[in-house]
């Protein structure tokens, strides 16, 4: 609506407020402005044209108003991610699951996998399992379901979704094929040295005694080596159970040389490289420490103060209880700094530096590995193509970070302890699987194509006990290693032993 020529009438007087066009509420205020400029230096408008102002200001005012739209919905559909792992797959079961990042607003009225082996998109539509849904109003939310009666050697589709009020939301497809077999791996477990009963003592099999080992390493003539934390040495194991002492007189301390003399404080991880030279994460010392082939213990990085600082000479450095380290082709080692929080790298010509990590504890992904957070690293792993991979335990995740320093979670999560229970160590085999053992007590695989197995022991339940899969118990075991047959080796720490798992694999 537009004004034109509007006039206001008094007497004989005529006054013209606007002579062409004008948009009412554009500028109602300044012609009201000009009326009552008018009326205030005329006394005689001052007081004939009160009411026609009045009136005036209430048309204009009315025309003013703007009109207030109407409230949005903020509610949108969830976000929520298919987890890229298929878990305990068989011919005829898997697990997967996901991740709900954001209700978008409001309470969640469904959740679970859609599957199938012919939609390569799979819906709601198609099979779906249906999870108990979370009431907990607590995001992230993680859930795992279970897929039964699936056909033996079939290529299958999944992904996850989560319903609201506003409709349903998918993640990414994963992709799997089930096994031809009824099992698809199996291990048996063993007790390849110790008894059970704390104590230092070389000898073959249960006659050799140990005191809470946390760390083992293979090399590449099959030789293991233990870190012996309790009884402050490094001790050798053949594959044939018979135990020696490598380094270390048994007594707390920090004392270099010859290796019988040496004196360390709670060793942790180790790792042995080509030339036969071992390098243990002395805990206790903060310290990394070299024993050579010749049998001579030195400081290797660290100055054996507890703290975080870089350097150009690596025994400049300052580290707090490192737990475990791993060397790459290139002769550069990675180092679980559990204390920081960090993994440190340490270059071949002996430049530590900061690897991936803030020294605040938290649970971040990143492009950029100084970015990105961790929280009690315990154990590092790293492939061929210099990927390393982390034990991320008070997190109870499996992180890789890319050679270019970029941060992501494999497996598990704050969230997902049951998927994980507190990772303490992670190994490799030359084809690139990971194993990982965890806390509470189970010997796990995450295999190259994205597919998790728990291998044996049984989640929270302790016990020293041989045998197959779940029927096998640990007690808080600490270190795992494989060697090049596939053989895996776990210092299972309140056990006092050293055990060994033989996998078998059905195609």
């Amino acid at each position: 609506m537009f004004v034109k020529s509007f006039r206001i009438y008094n007497m004989n007087d005529i006054i013209v407020v606007d002579n062409k066009n004008y948009k009412r509420e554009l500028y109602g205020i300044k012609i009201f402005t000009s009326l009552s400029f008018i009326c205030m230096k005329t006394p005689y408008f001052r007081k004939a044209s009160l009411p026609a102002l009045f009136l005036l200001t209430m048309i204009f005012a009315a025309g003013c108003k703007k009109s207030t739209p109407a409230a949005t919905n903020s509610v949108v559909a969830p976000t929520i991610t298919t987890s890229g792992l298929i878990i305990n797959l068989t011919s005829t079961t898997a697990q997967s699951g996901g991740t709900i990042s954001n209700d978008g607003g409001a309470a969640i009225t469904a959740n679970g996998v859609c599957y199938s082996s012919t939609n390569h998109t799979p819906t709601i539509s198609d099979s779906k399992t249906s999870e108990t849904v979370s009431t907990s109003g607590v995001i992230p939310i993680d859930f795992t379901s279970s897929l039964n009666g699936l056909t033996a050697a079939t290529t299958y589709y999944v992904r996850a979704y989560a319903t609201n009020s506003v409709g349903t939301s998918y993640g990414s497809v994963v992709q799997f094929t089930t096994s031809t077999s009824v099992a698809n791996v199996t291990a048996t477990v063993s007790t390849l040295a110790g008894s059970g009963t704390a104590g230092y003592a070389d000898g073959t099999g249960p006659t050799a005694l140990f005191n809470n080992p946390a760390g083992i390493a293979v090399d590449a003539s099959g030789k293991i080596y233990i870190a012996d934390s309790y009884n402050n040495r490094i001790r050798t194991l053949t594959s044939a159970g018979i135990s020696g002492s490598l380094a270390g007189n048994g007594t707390l301390g920090y004392n270099e040389g010859a290796a019988a003399t040496a004196e360390f404080y709670g060793p942790s991880g180790l790792v042995a490289d080509a030339q036969g030279n071992v390098y243990v994460a002395d805990f206790g010392n903060n310290v990394i420490r070299k024993i050579s082939s010749t049998g001579i213990v030195s400081t290797y990085a660290g100055n054996g103060t507890g703290g975080f600082s870089n350097n150009t000479v690596a025994t400049s450095a300052e580290f707090s209880n490192p737990a475990g380290v791993a060397i790459d082709a290139s002769g550069n080692m990675y180092v679980a700094d559990l204390g920081n929080n960090v993994i440190r790298k340490i270059t071949s010509a002996g430049v530590v530096t900061t690897f991936a990590g803030t020294k605040t504890a938290g649970y971040v992904n990143s492009t950029t590995g100084t970015s990105a957070s961790f929280n009690k690293p315990s154990g590092v792993a790293v492939d061929a193509s210099g990927n390393v991979y982390v034990a991320d335990q008070g997190n109870s995740a499996i992180r890789k970070i890319t050679p270019a320093g970029a941060v992501t979670t494999i497996a598990g999560g704050t969230s997902q302890t049951q998927l994980l229970n507190f990772p303490a160590g992670i190994a490799l085999d030359k084809q690139g699987n990971i194993f990982i053992v965890d806390e509470g007590g189970r010997i796990i695989e995450c295999t190259t194509n994205n597919v998790l197995y728990y291998l044996a022991g049984s989640l929270n339940v302790t016990g020293l006990v041989n045998g197959a899969g779940a029927t096998a118990l640990f007690n808080n075991p600490q270190g795992i290693a494989v060697d090049a047959n596939n053989n895996i080796y776990v210092a299972d720490q309140n056990n006092n032993c050293i055990r060994k798992l033989t996998v078998t694999v059905t195609p």
